[in-house]
Order: structure tokens, then C-alpha cells, then sequence
């Protein structure tokens, strides 16, 4: 069991280790080990930020958990997810797990050569072609010299060796598998350079496509049943709880869809100005007030915009948001105020909980209840140079 086990515990390396781990994971969570916490976190971190890396460092050896620890959390979070036996929480777990490791390959493929040959926690780019069996369908392209168009690779990669070619070709069955045409007009076959059965990638289009690999292994096999007499599932009753409530999926049908500061409930509200005393929220404080902005019908442009003279940086606002909404809307409304007043977030102002269990809800009746709206977006508007 090494540290490249714990960097990629889907490798079939890391799942071989894990079955000679010298203890099975049933006492491992009868013991509440280290392991069993840093699952929690995994799956916690996985669905409000899209990441699996631990807050205390990004891989093993910055992180406060050994290799041990970081890999057996792995089966232990799908454990989780699967008694979570919810599908948009496995899409976004696969979704995250898979990100979370190629910024890891990333790093790796960015590590000199000469340190990568002394290092067994790196993996270069055979490495994973290998462990997804597309060594005989992937290629280097012969028209495209080493180390040139670095900008296109760069892109996702990094600088690299210098030595890697620029452009790749993939088999035509492979590619069709792992890329969608949902990804934008340029991934559709019909635009793309195809000769002898083969598609012509960039290098970063190529890590795109094994970041898919990646999130297809994840989620393979998720959920899956637990044996009742291993009582996992009951000694982890308590963890699956906190989960739960942390995500509720209750569904808004159609979000009040105004703007309106004025009415926003006392936990949005002290969020907001805490944030605006340049003090960083914390990622249950991010998760909560984005997951409001966006529940309310806010674009992620709308959202960066709003909190512009606040602590929260552009670009992770846009990350965030985008990431709670999809095509059928948002996923993970902000928890209840119940859970809010566990993470420290909701004091119940007002006896406000009398009047609603969760912010949107309380945000609707408000809304409802006014004799005047002020939508923030319409004085936007309004400040607004006019074009001439």
C-alpha cells in the first residue's frame, strides 16, 4: 500500500491493495477509524464543492491522513454514496472524483522526467492509457511534432516535458465511448479529422477524455446492496444522516425568480455581510448561500456580479454555481435551517423557523407576503451604461 494507491484508489493496483489491507473494512467502521472520517469528507466535499481532496491537503503527504487512511476511505465513500441511493449524489460524487484526479495527473504529468523515474506516486500518460486498456487505441500523431502546439496543451496539462507530442489519435470506438457531443459542436465525429478509423486529439482533449474514463469507473456498480449481516449500513447510520440532511432534494417546481436583498432570510443575510467584511466563509457557509442564490433563480453571471465587493473570488463563485445548477435545475437546494443551525450558520432570528424549515422556503413566503418587490436585477439594469 503506497501513496500512488491512495493518489488513484481506482487503479486496479489500489483495489488490490485495499483486499490485502490487514484490516476489512466492516472493523474498520466498527472502530470509526481515521479512514471512516475521511470518507465523510470525501463524499461532503465531493457534492458542495466538487472535489474529493482533503481541506487539510490536496494528496497524501499534505494531508493529516496517512496513505492507509486515504485509500481505504475510497470504498468506504461508495459505501456512503450508495446508502445515500440517491442519483444525482453518485453523478456528482463520480463527477468529482474523477476531477479531483486528474488535477492529480496533471501535477504528475507536469513533474520532470527525471523526478517522475524516482518517484512511485507519479504516473505519466502510458500509465493511464494502460490502466484503461487504450495503449493499442491511442497513439502519438505522427504529423504533429513533439513539443510543439503547447498552448492547446497547456491548456488542461501544463507545460509538461517539452517531449510530449502535441496531438494524439484515438480509435473511432474508444472516442465515440468516452466523449460526448454535449461537451460542444467541436467533440461531434462530423468535425473532426478521421482517417483509418482513427480521430485526430489535441493532448488536453485526450485527458478529457480519460477524465470520463474515470468517472465511468467511479460510478460503476453504484449503489450497490450491502450485506445486512456486515452491519455497515447501521454503524454508519449516523454519518448517512448528517449527508442527508446536509443535501436535501426537496424540489423547487419554480423558484420565486426575484431578486430581492430586503427579504433574504437573517442566515443569506448575515452571510452576505460577513463576506462583505472581506471575511472568508467557509465551505459549508459558500455551499449554503450559493446554493440560496442559485435556488432563486440567479445566473452564475448574476451570482458574480452580486457578490462582487465581497470575499467570495469570481471565478470559484462561477465554479460553484454552475456546478448546482444543470439542465433540469438545482439539484441541492441550501440545507434546512436545521442543519444550517448545526454547522453554526441559522441562530433562528426572529423565530424564523416557525415561519419556514429551510431558506427557500422562508424567501418564498417573504416574497409572497410583500406589498413591494425590489428586484436587484432590474436596478442593475437601470446603473447600467446604455450603449450609443
Amino acid at each position: 500500500m503506497d501513496a500512488l494507491d491512495a493518489k488513484y484508489p481506482f487503479f486496479a493496483s489500489a483495489r488490490e491493495a485495499v483486499a490485502e489491507a490487514p484490516v476489512s473494512l466492516p472493523e474498520l467502521v466498527a472502530a470509526d477509524a481515521a479512514a471512516v472520517d475521511r470518507a465523510r469528507e470525501r463524499v461532503e466535499r465531493a457534492l458542495l464543492e466538487g472535489t474529493v481532496a482533503s481541506e487539510t491537503g490536496a494528496f497524501p503527504g499534505e494531508s493529516a491522513y496517512d496513505a492507509q487512511a486515504e485509500l481505504l476511505s475510497y470504498p468506504i465513500a461508495r459505501i456512503l454514496v450508495s446508502l445515500l441511493d440517491s442519483d444525482p449524489a453518485i453523478e456528482k460524487y463520480a463527477t468529482a472524483e474523477a476531477a479531483t484526479a486528474m488535477d492529480r495527473v496533471h501535477r504528475d504529468l507536469e513533474t520532470d522526467d527525471e523526478l517522475r523515474s524516482v518517484s512511485s506516486a507519479t504516473v505519466a500518460l502510458d500509465d493511464l492509457l494502460a490502466e484503461f486498456d487504450l495503449g493499442d487505441t491511442v497513439r502519438p500523431d505522427a504529423t504533429a511534432p513533439a513539443g510543439t502546439d503547447r498552448g492547446a496543451a497547456g491548456a488542461v496539462a501544463g507545460s509538461g516535458t517539452g517531449r510530449d507530442p502535441s496531438h494524439y489519435r484515438i480509435d473511432v470506438g474508444p472516442y465515440l465511448r468516452l466523449t460526448s457531443p454535449d461537451w460542444g459542436d467541436s467533440w461531434r465525429l462530423v468535425n473532426r479529422a478521421l482517417a483509418d478509423g482513427a480521430v485526430r486529439v489535441s493532448r488536453d482533449e485526450l485527458l478529457a477524455a480519460l477524465e470520463a474514463a474515470v468517472e465511468e469507473r467511479v460510478a460503476e456498480g453504484l449503489p450497490f446492496e450491502l450485506a445486512a449481516d456486515e452491519g455497515i449500513a447501521e454503524a454508519l447510520d449516523s454519518r448517512v444522516t448528517d449527508l442527508r440532511r446536509l443535501l436535501s432534494e426537496r424540489t423547487y417546481a419554480e423558484p420565486p425568480d426575484v431578486v430581492a436583498p430586503a427579504l433574504f432570510p437573517p442566515c443569506m443575510t448575515n452571510l452576505i455581510e460577513k463576506a462583505e467584511r472581506d471575511v472568508a466563509l467557509s465551505s459549508a457557509e459558500s455551499f449554503a448561500l450559493m446554493a440560496f442564490l442559485v435556488g432563486i433563480g440567479m445566473t452564475p453571471d448574476e451570482v458574480v456580479a452580486f457578490c462582487g465587493d465581497t470575499s467570495l473570488d469570481a471565478e470559484g463563485i462561477r465554479y460553484q454555481t454552475e456546478y448546482l445548477t444543470d439542465d433540469r435545475g438545482t439539484q441541492y437546494p441550501p440545507p434546512t435551517c436545521e442543519t444550517l443551525a448545526n454547522y453554526g450558520i441559522c441562530h433562528n432570528e426572529d423565530d424564523h423557523m416557525q415561519v419556514a424549515a429551510d431558506p427557500l422556503s422562508y424567501y418564498e413566503k417573504r416574497v409572497a407576503a410583500a406589498d413591494e418587490v425590489t428586484d436587484w436585477r432590474a436596478g442593475r439594469e437601470t446603473d447600467e451604461p446604455s450603449e450609443t
